[in-house]
């Protein structure tokens, strides 16, 4: 699943590619991929040339003057640009064609990303953008904050994949930055304190930087869209781990499953607190 790095790393490349290409025509194969109408969604973006792409968490969002497309990649969704003339794939099924006789082709395997159209004036204002919490990077976020919203009886795991608290931290991510801040990640959200919380920011900025350095992280369903093969899994301490000993204690690193989730963790390293 492709998190903050990966989408920031696409975003980077695709703003590089599209500013300044018009959109000369569109097809939507699978319409559930669109949230409203397919006709309006396809009727707004039509002549209008990309200005910029952003990005808020892990959602996109292309500007194309005054009208916006957000789209959510969600577990497998990627972008490829091609040829307008190559042959449509299986998975691709949203089609943009481009003034300059390519293509940008929206490619899911799973079928879960989803895309919106929107203007300037309730891009910031409506679903999906409002659902999204702050980034680690963002200075409102704060100890105090997280300790506010983390103060519930579920795992510290599952709070923090939890995007509408803290933006960008998906599976891979979450485990990195348990890890560094010596948190089990069955530890229950009501029982971190604020050492914690601010060592969570911290932690989060700086895996999530050195990654975004190293073009994300390419394992198992995230690889490259755009021809750009991430490097952080060199820098993984415990996700995918499991049975490798600690790069701080050499303890054997386990893997175990919370909120359904595969979760790897060091039991020596990030001791579980019971609860109070």
């Amino acid at each position: 699943m492709p998190e903050l790095p990966e989408v920031e790393t696409v975003r980077k490349v695709l703003a590089k590619e599209l500013v300044g290409l018009t959109v000369t025509k569109i097809s939507v194969l699978y319409k559930n991929i669109i949230l409203g109408d397919v006709e309006e969604f396809i009727k707004g973006i039509t002549n209008k040339t990309f200005t910029n792409v952003l990005r808020t968490g892990k959602l996109l969002m292309f500007e194309l003057g005054d009208i916006y497309f957000t789209s959510h990649l969600r577990m497998e969704g990627k972008y490829f640009l091609k040829d307008s003339f190559d042959l449509i794939e299986k998975h691709e099924h949203v089609i943009f064609y481009l003034s300059n006789g390519k293509s940008l082709r929206y490619h899911d395997v799973r079928k879960f990303g989803q895309m919106s159209l929107k203007n300037k004036n309730n891009l910031f204002s409506s679903s999906p953008v409002t659902e999204i919490g702050y980034e680690p990077f963002n200075e409102n976020l704060k100890p105090e904050y997280l300790k506010d919203k983390y103060n519930k009886k579920l795992p510290i795991k599952s709070l923090l994949l939890d995007q509408s608290i803290m933006a960008g931290l998906g599976n891979i991510y979450v485990d990195e930055v348990l890890f560094k801040c010596n948190i089990h990640p069955e530890t229950l959200g009501k029982d971190i304190d604020l050492n914690d919380c601010q060592n969570i920011i911290k932690h989060s900025k700086e895996i999530l930087t050195k990654s975004i350095e190293q073009g994300g992280t390419t394992i198992r369903t995230y690889t490259s869209s755009l021809n750009v093969i991430g490097n952080y899994q060199n820098y993984l301490n415990v996700h995918t781990k499991v049975g490798q000993k600690c790069p701080i204690c050499s303890n054997v690193i386990e893997k175990i499953r919370v909120g359904g989730r595969g979760t790897y963790f060091c039991p020596n390293c990030q001791k579980q607190i019971l609860t109070k």
